[in-house]
């Protein structure tokens, strides 16, 4: 077929290419399920495989210990293989993960396949994303990838809730994690297909080519202004504070309110509840009234009494999980879109893949810590009040990331602002 043919394809149809849309997002549904499927097992481990808090800690920070190298390279990967075989390898990975993770008791068996599914549901994530910006152009993109991080979100908050929905196979860690096996087919499952319906779309229709991938060009990182490292350091911060603490939110929850483990996993959903429906929300409303810093403030200062709360206070459970659920609404659907006004586009790539590297980092460390802290307190639902170590860590964070986002803001409203403040004013 000549370049000549090709160009006289017409575009696929718009029902194909939301078809592609929602299956693809399946890979994500499953990807999303088995990464939140240890938190709310965590009680369970402990008391079926005398798991610490530390090692339950390992468990969800390793997952993020490939993917500070696999910024450097995965972009390499789906810009080598495409976008089909790509997804389709990490998908695999993901699978692999799974069943490693679930097939022995002992922890260095169940923390290499954590890495495993680590290795590949990262980069699952950029593959799909790329693959998206394959189908999807002008105003449908950024519906087209609203939806496909709704479908995402809605496999943690299945996971979180399994609880719930599946409490008959709490029973034993083993069942309760063979869910997570059946996620990880479903997400393969939606990678052959979606690269089925890509292989015939490409005999019939004129489907776009990919987008750039996030690598990290270093000779870039030198270039990029203060206003750059204020947005990375909130990055790290508020992430930190909010993916570490879910980690151990329900076994907190049980320990130290004595809430049902069904009830614990629903709190710990909330923050995807509300991300899903307010985060678009956020994004239109900055984007009439500018402020963007300051609402990042905002956000980062709700997060510093909310951890407090829990640990010192028998208030309702709610309120501070709704406080944080609207942190987690507000900062992320600012924080990455505005490093595309500080950025020029020709760096994008290098800026969102070190942000991306950094953020890892930050995700791997505080399981960690945090994990560590619980231990070394004595932490359990006899000694509710350990917990109070690891929660003064997330209000701390919480307290620097305001102060990195009052930078950030005060760095804005100089001579060498980029227009983080203002109205968005282009379409």
């Amino acid at each position: 077929m000549t370049a000549q043919t090709t160009l006289e394809l017409p575009a696929p149809p718009r029902w194909y290419r939301w078809i592609v849309l929602v299956l693809i997002s399946l890979a994500m549904f499953g990807n999303y399920y088995i990464y939140d499927a240890i938190s709310p097992l965590a009680d369970v481990l402990v008391t079926q495989l005398k798991f610490t808090d530390s090692d339950i800690g390992l468990l969800q920070g390793i997952y993020s210990v490939p993917n500070i190298f696999m910024v450097l390279i995965g972009g390499f990967i789906i810009d080598r293989l495409g976008t089909k075989k790509s997804t389709f390898i990490f998908a695999v990975l993901c699978l692999l993960g799974a069943v490693i993770t679930v097939s022995s008791g002992t922890l260095f068996v169940m923390a290499t396949g954590r890495l495993v599914f680590g290795l590949g549901a990262e980069s699952l994530i950029v593959a799909v994303t790329t693959a998206i910006a394959k189908w999807f152009r002008g105003k449908e993109l950024s519906f087209a990838f609203g939806i496909n991080l709704t479908i995402a979100r809605l496999g943690s908050f299945a996971a979180l809730n399994s609880p719930s929905w599946a409490s008959k196979y709490y029973d034993n860690w083993q069942t309760a994690l063979m869910i997570s096996v059946v996620f990880g087919v479903v997400c393969v499952a939606g990678a052959v297909i979606y690269w089925g319906l890509e292989s015939k779309a490409e005999k019939k229709y004129q489907v776009g080519h990919a987008g750039p991938t996030d690598k990290v060009v270093f000779a870039d990182i030198l270039k990029f202004g203060t206003s750059y490292w204020y947005i990375v350091a909130l990055c790290i911060t508020f992430y930190s504070a909010i993916f570490p603490f879910q980690t151990f939110a329900v076994k907190f929850f049980i320990e130290a309110h004595g809430t049902s483990r069904e009830m614990g996993g629903f709190l710990s959903s909330m923050l995807t509840l509300f991300a899903m429906v307010a985060t678009p929300l956020f994004g239109l409303m900055v984007d009439k009234i500018g402020k963007r810093s300051l609402f990042m403030m905002i956000g980062s200062l709700l997060l510093v009494p909310v951890y407090l709360m829990m640990a010192y206070t028998h208030i309702t459970l709610y309120i501070p999980m709704a406080m944080m659920g609207i942190a987690f609404s507000l900062i992320p659907g600012i924080m990455w879109p505005s490093v595309a006004y500080i950025v020029g586009e020709s760096k994008l790539g290098t800026a969102y893949g070190l942000m991306t590297l950094i953020q890892n980092i930050g995700l791997a460390g505080f399981n960690f810590l945090i994990g560590w802290a619980n231990d070394f307190s004595g932490a359990s639902a006899a000694n509710p009040g350990g917990y109070s170590l690891g929660m003064w860590f997330f209000s701390s964070l919480g307290f620097f990331g305001f102060v990195f986002a009052y930078l950030l803001r005060r760095s804005e409203m100089g001579p060498n602002a980029h227009g983080l403040e203002t109205i968005t004013t282009k379409g």
